[in-house]
């Protein structure tokens, strides 16, 4: 016989359900599946790439070392773990730490408890790789970081299985999508020309800081095509984010737009998680109706199955889809919220700026950034090619031999490689030095390491000419490159043609005693 319900109780309960009703958003369980999940494997592969790559770029011995930083920097304003005390064995369980959370996170586990458990790791996943981000220096000065460390933020207050996800939070999800791209649109008008006259494309595939292995063949398109892209960019950046915000379908047609044009980008190029992460946080205005008759082996019906009559009647006698969100729980959300559309006033003062900001914080915590990339497109490849020779003497005669970089071009016949979400810091460093000058610290410091032979700076690398050896000098040498027309490229073979510029950095040698 199924136990009485007090009518007062009743009352009580459809009270509670009218009012939590419109934040209750349980159309949308597949976007939190993706969200969540999706977000996670990103930073996995952030703490992976830092585990592999921090320690020679910024460990103990690295070419900026966090130690001699935190030195100079007595009263770090944004918060870090390393404030107190840096090891590379501190940042390398850091990183282990940080890929067992997210890796957890990717199976679902996490999710299957309370809405408190998902929440305190992924702001976990935050602060761990904060701490990160925060002692990067110019290795982690990319808009992606500040990106990933807001979306970890507002993803955390998703909830878990048992609680409907909260409307808010993927409203603000949608926020979130709507700077990145208004921003980054907004950006390219107030940029440079050449995306006012539409020939940015003319260009970009070909000077883009890492291109990918179907660059070429996007580059070599005719023109019409280029001059169609940029058209369809700015109306996806400038037009369609304001339908995230709209009714449905429309919201995810928005967000199936937004979803197609970042596709592209990952197809064309490397540009670390960037892409990958505007896909994902895009699912947030995908509803599971619109989701299900696109692909129906997405379930249309995430609901637990029904419990026992006492159960059924705790979950509230106004008949509501699932679990009802704890009133505790309802409160976090309410004051994340609160808290996230005031740090929003800036963001939104930026975008509407005759001065706007590309990838700004206005804050130690890095929540509610300002984005953009690409203002303005370089219309010429230079790259810097580092050399060295055995040589006694640094002459003419000498035997110089080039070092080869995983990501950047290098070697005129190879084919670049599909690197992203994976972010490859010293390759990207790399494209910036003739944009601004190669007289870097950190270059200096890599040409040292080069010189002696550093065993954690050359696993950086794809290819050590010297097999181990220590080179007599380096240099560093500036070249221009372009991709090879389709006659050259059966004519010689090659992908890239490349002509000398000049020598950027003539010939170093260590001292007799290093």
């Amino acid at each position: 016989m199924p136990p009485r319900i007090d009518a007062a109780a009743r009352g009580r309960n459809v009270g509670i359900v009218e009012w939590t009703a419109w934040f209750d958003a349980p159309e949308y369980e597949f976007a939190r599946q993706v969200l969540q999940r999706g977000v996670a494997t990103i930073y996995f592969v952030a703490f992976l790439s830092s585990l592999n790559q921090f320690p020679a770029l910024l460990g103990e011995r690295g070419l900026l070392p966090v130690p001699a930083f935190l030195a100079r920097s007595s009263r770090l304003r944004r918060p870090t773990l390393f404030s107190w005390r840096y090891s590379d064995r501190l940042l390398r369980a850091v990183c282990w730490g940080g890929m067992a959370i997210a890796a957890a996170i990717v199976l679902g586990l996490p999710q299957l408890g309370p809405p408190w458990v998902p929440m305190l790791a992924f702001l976990a996943l935050w602060l761990l790789y904060m701490s990160i981000v925060n002692v990067g220096q110019t290795f982690y000065g990319f808009g992606w970081e500040m990106l990933l460390l807001e979306a970890g933020f507002i993803v955390a207050f998703l909830g878990s299985n048992q609680t409907p996800p909260p409307r808010t939070i993927l409203i603000l999800l949608a926020w979130l999508v709507f700077r990145l791209e208004f921003g980054a649109g907004m950006i390219k008008i107030r940029g440079g020309r050449e995306w006012r006259d539409l020939t940015a494309l003319y260009y970009h595939h070909e000077t883009q800081p890492m291109p990918g292995p179907l660059s070429r063949q996007a580059h070599l398109l005719p023109k019409a095509w280029h001059r169609m892209e940029v058209l369809g960019n700015h109306f996806a950046q400038l037009v369609v984010p304001f339908f995230l915000f709209a009714p449905q379908p429309l919201a995810s047609v928005a967000a199936g737009i937004i979803i197609v044009t970042q596709l592209w980008l990952v197809a064309s190029g490397n540009f670390a998680w960037l892409n990958w992460m505007a896909i994902l946080l895009a699912f947030a205005a995908v509803s599971d109706p619109v989701a299900h008759a696109l692909v129906p082996a997405i379930p249309l019906d995430w609901r637990p199955a029904a419990g026992t009559a006492t159960e059924t009647a705790a979950a509230g006698a106004a008949g509501a889809a699932g679990s009802q969100a704890p009133a505790a729980w309802l409160v976090v959300v309410l004051v994340a919220t609160v808290l996230l559309v005031v740090l929003s006033y800036r963001p939104v003062e930026n975008l509407f700026s005759h001065y706007q900001l590309m990838n700004a914080a206005f804050n130690r915590w890095q929540l509610g950034n300002t984005y953009g990339a690409f203002g303005t497109v370089t219309k010429q490849r230079i790259e810097i090619a580092v050399e060295g020779t055995l040589a006694a003497e640094p002459d003419d005669a000498a035997d110089w031999r080039e070092y080869g970089f995983r990501g950047k071009p290098g070697e005129v016949r190879r084919i670049p490689r599909q690197w992203a979400p994976y972010h490859l810091r010293l390759d990207w460093l790399m494209w910036f030095l003739p944009l601004r000058t190669v007289h870097e610290q950190w270059f200096y410091a890599f040409l040292a390491k080069l010189l002696e032979a550093d065993r954690p700076t050359l696993r950086l690398l794809r290819h050590d000419p010297f097999d181990g050896a220590r080179p007599r000098w380096v240099r560093a040498s500036s070249y221009l490159y372009r991709f090879a027309t389709r006659k050259e490229f059966r004519a010689t073979g090659q992908r890239w043609l490349r002509m000398v510029l000049d020598e950027s950095i003539p010939p170093l040698s260590l001292p007799p005693d290093g």
